[in-house]
């Protein structure tokens, strides 16, 4: 029997390829086995999926083959998907198999939060996967091809997005962008064309700076976006959405980027869960169980005020790497790290050639913030795959 210990990361998102890649450079060879379970044979680029949605950039650009990342003589790869988390019997149920684990590193990602909305898991589309952007892609110019045959059916050409944070913002800049496209391709008068962009919070980007928020809003206002904000979708049925106190606007296309939960296996798995979240210790490991890690937006971490850090890709990134480190630390019984977040900056896009952001302690906005953003997309390639990775995708993002 094999006394090295068994290391089984689920998902290859930004935190579990993080983790991987670090203990794939930290462990010593034969020091622990290594195991990155992922229901896809690639990574994706989730902040880059809201071009590839909105058809302004081809979705293969955001994704990633596992195999080019990891070294298969240090990382096994299992392709499959996790059914069950079984901690009482330290193993993982996936769909045609099982593994068990002396340490356990949960990064599954998040899955869409409705906040009870009647109808919205339904009938709205999200921005989540690759496959989830192509279908929204291959939707958004369907209902060009409809409205050709059916000229009454203004609905066709009317798009509602629920949500005005980062990934709602982002999508309705590239969709603005798009639009002009499909309208010359089926020969559509522009005018006809709607984009409602319908936010419940007081304000676009909550939380972001308020200079930035209204130059974001006055770039999108004029390229054709409709802004509905402190207007709350009451429900979505197969004909629009209800705002507000009754009122209906009428769509066949509802895009929610409105909010993300936890994953339910870490519900059903017995851990204590704030929507779907475990409010992990200062290492970084679920409470009551010191062998189990849990990273992204599996992960519940609160800032100094108190307040939940959002679930973004810089955090999940930063959480892989002292993740990895702590597990090294655990096999050889050192001393482990305490994780403190280090807020690098936040960048938006708003379409072609326009973002805003914050980095650095300065504010940036327009073709200078979408520099910057390419950057962000370009450092985060490097550190995946070096320079290779850069040379391969760099030019696409």
């Amino acid at each position: 029997m094999s006394n090295i210990p068994k290391i089984v990361i689920l998902g290859a998102g930004y935190g579990g390829v993080l983790t991987a890649l670090r203990l794939q450079k930290e462990l010593n060879y034969n020091e622990a086995d290594v195991t990155l379970v992922n229901k896809h044979d690639y990574h994706y680029i989730t902040t880059h999926l809201h071009m590839p949605a909105a058809g302004t950039d081809n979705p293969e650009n955001a994704r990633v083959s596992i195999s080019k990342l990891i070294d298969e003589f240090k990382i096994d790869f299992v392709k499959s998907t996790v059914v069950q988390i079984r901690p009482q019997d330290k193993k993982v149920i996936l769909e045609d198999g099982t593994l068990s684990y002396d340490y356990l590193v949960i990064g599954l990602g998040g899955e869409p939060e409705t906040f009870g909305i009647p109808g919205l898991a339904e009938h709205a589309m999200n921005i989540r996967s690759i496959n989830s952007v192509r279908l929204i892609r291959e939707h958004i110019e369907y209902q060009f091809a409809r409205y050709k045959r059916e000229p009454h059916r203004t609905d066709y050409l009317t798009f509602v997005v629920g949500g005005a944070g980062f990934t709602g913002i982002e999508f309705v800049g590239e969709l603005s962008d798009r639009i002009p496209e499909l309208c010359k391709q089926f020969d559509v008068d522009p005018t006809l064309v709607k984009i409602y962009n319908i936010e419940a919070a007081p304000t676009a980007l909550p939380g972001f700076d308020p200079e930035l928020v209204e130059y974001a809003m006055n770039v999108l206002s004029k390229k054709g976006v409709t802004f509905r904000i402190g207007t709350a979708i009451k429900e979505c049925t197969p004909e629009g959405v209800v705002v507000g106190e009754g009122e209906e606007i009428k769509s066949a296309t509802v895009i929610w980027t409105g909010g993300i939960r936890g994953n339910r296996l870490i519900e059903e798995a017995g851990f204590e869960t704030m929507r779907g979240r475990v409010k992990v210790d200062e290492f970084l490991r679920c409470p009551g169980n010191e062998n189990i890690y849990i990273v992204g937006d599996n992960s519940l971490m609160f800032n100094p005020e108190g307040r939940p850090y959002p679930p973004t890709a810089q955090i999940a990134m930063q959480q892989g790497v002292v993740c990895a480190h702590n597990l090294v630390a655990s096999i050889r019984n050192q001393p482990l790290k305490t994780f403190v977040f280090s807020n690098k900056g936040t960048v938006a896009s708003l379409g072609k050639g326009e973002a805003i952001g914050i980095a650095f302690g300065k504010k940036y906005k327009g073709r200078v913030a979408a520099w910057l953003k390419k950057l962000i997309d370009l450092r985060y390639l490097f550190i995946i795959g070096g320079i290779p990775l850069v040379l391969r995708k760099g030019k696409f993002l």
